[in-house]
């Protein structure tokens, strides 16, 4: 059996022509081995990437309102000079007169129902008190007349035009036959046509209106007209119906807004 040499890490001598030189081997190198037991490096998302969504998305939002500032800016310095150059002023109405021809609440014994029947004749003025080259045209109105919350009477106006500086008056007879009416109405209808100083009076108007503007025409406008501040008078048995009391009516113009099921 022969034995094997391996060679030695220790330096080796030599003599070459009497001179010695050391001469001395590297070890061998190290073998790098795989560990199967070591999970594979796997880079980590960097951090900066949902910032910078953030960073995008409130910048959108930024830019969103400020351009909505800027449209409200724009529509109000509009609106400004609208005011400034044509001075638009809301309509006005009026009572020019009112008389209560006849007014009378029967009860049926049978099965103690109280019937309502009734007559109004009235006249309204309508008044547009614009300067400029700003008219109204109004649909149908819808004309309610009513005591204390009850209904006394119904009845309407036909659609007309109004122009700038125009005053338009407008008559109509009011009427309800047989209507029926619930107890407490009653009570309270008869208490009110025992005054001697008359019964009070409201009168409601619906109506939609369109404003041209030279020659800009807007949507359909509901407006409601309210005239509280009547007295009305029922006239007597063999006597002719005298006029009733106008001289503390008022009447006032409001904007009736729809919004989907709501008016406003």
């Amino acid at each position: 059996m022969t034995d094997r040499v391996y060679p030695s890490a220790k330096p080796t001598s030599t003599t070459t022509n009497g001179t010695a030189t050391t001469t001395t081997t590297p070890p061998p190198p190290k073998s790098h081995l795989y560990n199967p037991t070591r999970h594979p490096y796997r880079p980590q998302p960097r951090p900066h990437r949902r910032r910078s969504r953030r960073s995008c998305l409130c910048l959108c939002c930024f830019w969103s309102v400020l351009l909505l500032i800027l449209l409200l800016l724009v529509a109000a310095i509009a609106a400004c000079l609208l005011y400034v150059l044509y001075n638009p002023r809301r309509p006005s109405f009026s009572i020019a007169a009112i008389r209560v021809s006849q007014l009378n609440l029967s009860t049926s014994a049978a099965d103690d129902t109280t019937h309502l029947t009734s007559t109004l004749n009235l006249t309204i003025t309508s008044k547009n008190p614009n300067k400029k080259k700003l008219s109204y045209t109004y649909d149908q109105i819808s004309i309610t007349a009513l005591s204390n919350g009850v209904i006394i009477a119904t009845g309407s106006f036909p659609s007309f035009a109004s122009d700038p500086k125009n005053t338009t008056a407008l008559r109509s007879t009011l009427s309800t036959v047989g209507e029926l009416v619930d107890a407490d109405s009653v009570s309270s209808l008869r208490s009110d046509l025992k005054r001697k100083n008359g019964f009070p009076l409201e009168i409601v108007m619906d109506t939609k209106v369109v404003v041209k503007l030279e020659k800009v025409k807007s949507k359909k406008l509901g407006i409601r007209v309210t005239c509280d501040g009547i007295r009305g008078f029922v006239p007597s048995k063999g006597k002719a119906s005298s006029a009733d009391s106008t001289s503390d009516a008022k009447c006032k113009v409001d904007l009736r807004i729809k919004i989907w099921k709501w008016t406003f």
